[in-house]
């Protein structure tokens, strides 16, 4: 692959961008962007979808495979993205000739290569030893456990998450003042992005998604808990000694947190709390929920008449709970779901909850700002969803170039044919553009830039895990269809990606499309 390739690739990335992003302004400045909600959601999709190409641009300098690997990602991103947009009437046909022409165009020995070998990563060695730690601990204590987990709808061995918690695993995002082992540098997010996805590649539920737990009520904390509530949590969660859950979505609302009906009323003893909320994954485990509640009984505030509560409770195993205490009930109910098994997920009920006035988070001080806080907790929620979603398409990847390598099909190795390959290998540099792609985002995350690259990525990398997993069950055939293979439960377990941590349509409308307008 020349430069010249690469600068092409370039000129085209500048075009489609300025295109979709003339059209977003255009209908925020027409005031447009909630009546045209299909273009929106198409073109927000369709940023999100390019927004590797430069990090693969980089990428592509390490070496000759590296460049293969990005020259396949980058020319088939453009065509696939200027097909949709085509196809949607968002795009003039003139405008996009250049991506079709031959100048952009991949060889077949490119396609060959990458199929057998997505490339390296080009981690420092300080992080490879990080992803070789967790990678032997998810091969030899979560994997043999993932498949009758989710089969059987089990809990999480309680072994697995002592094994995780003797390796710090719960205090990655944590500071070290506080007993974890963060300095908010951005090799150590890099580190929890890896432990995540090499734990995710185990397991989503069982693995990678546990320690997603007290990262998002450890930066809920940080950013703006009283010091005594750092003091008592932080070194908690760090240490697993506390596994919290967060109690925010509500059965009538979903994404519009702003409109909640869960109210906290003052007493003399500190707030009672009442209502209902919905996919609360780990709340039967978990001995802290992390509870939005209304604090002012003027709705009109939306969003800011929220706080955001700790609320106790012991842990319970199983799929059900209940728990009195003062005069209140907690009672949760686990939520059947076709995949993402381990931690359950459990609509909760509050009925007259006491909770003391130093569990209200930053105290008075934290009065009407809940959901800027548990804002703060999703922010980097989102960019571990995409690595998480990275670990579940590495899993998907070796397990269908595997069977591929021993399965013969009309005398003939299935790895051998070209359609195949073709498939492989367009899995192959998805996932090393996803994984690059939130090494660069973790970066800007770290000098406190790039939130709306982390939702970007999160939307991208969710909706790829899907198409991945679903490539990885084809190339399996009949026995993909079968729970005896794995590649069954990441396909499962793939849908739920793009629904949690903000679902794709919430990105891409209220996230997505206004941060591009802004820009």
């Amino acid at each position: 692959m020349t430069e010249t390739l690469f600068s092409r690739v370039q000129a085209n990335l500048d075009m489609l961008n300025h295109a979709i992003v003339d059209q977003i302004r255009s209908l925020v400045s027409s005031g447009t962007l909630e009546t045209e909600q299909v273009k929106a959601y198409q073109l927000s999709q369709s940023a999100a979808a390019l927004l590797a190409i430069p990090t693969m641009i980089e990428y592509a300098a390490h070496g000759e495979h590296e460049r293969d690997v990005a020259a396949l990602y980058c020319v088939q991103t453009l065509r696939d993205t200027a097909a949709s947009l085509l196809q949607a009437g968002l795009l003039d046909p003139l405008v996009s000739q250049s991506i079709f022409s031959s100048d952009l165009q991949i060889d077949t020995g490119v396609v060959q290569r990458v199929a057998l070998d997505p490339g390296p990563a080009h981690l420092s060695t300080d992080l490879e030893l990080a992803a070789d730690a967790f990678r032997r601990v998810a091969e030899d204590k979560i994997a043999p456990y993932a498949d009758e987990i989710h089969r059987h709808n089990l809990d999480i061995p309680e072994a697995i998450i002592d094994q995780l918690a003797q390796m710090g695993a719960f205090g990655l995002s944590i500071p070290e003042q506080f007993g974890g082992s963060s300095t908010e540098s951005a090799e150590d997010l890099i580190a929890m992005l890896i432990a995540t996805e090499e734990l995710s590649r185990a397991s989503l539920g069982a693995g990678g998604s546990l320690i997603t737990r007290p990262e998002i009520l450890s930066k809920a904390l940080l950013a703006g808990g009283t010091q005594e509530q750092k003091q008592r949590y932080l070194p908690a969660l760090a240490s697993g000694e506390l596994m919290g859950a967060v109690a925010v979505t509500e059965p009538d609302f979903g994404s519009d947190v702003a409109h909640i009906t869960t109210t906290a009323t003052p007493t003399a003893d500190g707030w009672r709390i009442s209502g209902t909320k919905t996919w609360c994954t780990f709340a039967g485990r978990a001995e802290i929920l992390a509870v939005l509640a209304r604090t002012d009984p003027d709705r009109n505030l939306g969003h800011r008449g929220l706080s955001l509560f700790f609320v106790d409770k012991p842990r319970f195993q199983g799929e059900s709970f209940r728990y009195e205490a003062n005069g209140g009930v907690i009672e949760g109910r686990a939520i059947a779901t076709l995949g993402y098994r381990g931690m359950h997920s459990y609509e909760v009920s509050l009925d007259n909850v006491l909770v003391p006035e130093n569990q209200l988070i930053g105290e008075s001080g934290g009065l009407g700002r809940g959901f800027y806080l548990q804002m703060a907790g999703f922010e980097n929620g989102r960019i571990q969803t995409a690595a998480r979603a990275i670990g579940v398409m590495q899993a998907a990847y070796e397990a269908a170039r595997t069977y591929a390598e021993g399965r013969l099909v009309f005398g003939q190795s299935l790895i051998d044919y070209q359609l195949t390959r073709a498939k492989l290998a367009r899995i192959a540099a998805t996932i090393q553009a996803g994984r690059q792609l939130t090494y660069a985002v973790a970066r800007l995350l770290a000098h406190h830039q790039g939130s709306l690259e982390a939702s970007m990525t999160k939307a991208y990398t969710c909706r790829a895990a899907e198409w991945v997993t679903r490539e990885a069950m084809q190339l399996h055939g009949g026995m993909g269809y079968a729970e005896e293979y794995p590649v069954s439960r990441y396909f499962v377990d793939a849908r739920v990606l793009s629904i949690f941590e903000g679902a794709e349509e919430t990105l891409a409308l209220k996230v997505i499309a206004r941060g591009l307008a802004r820009r």
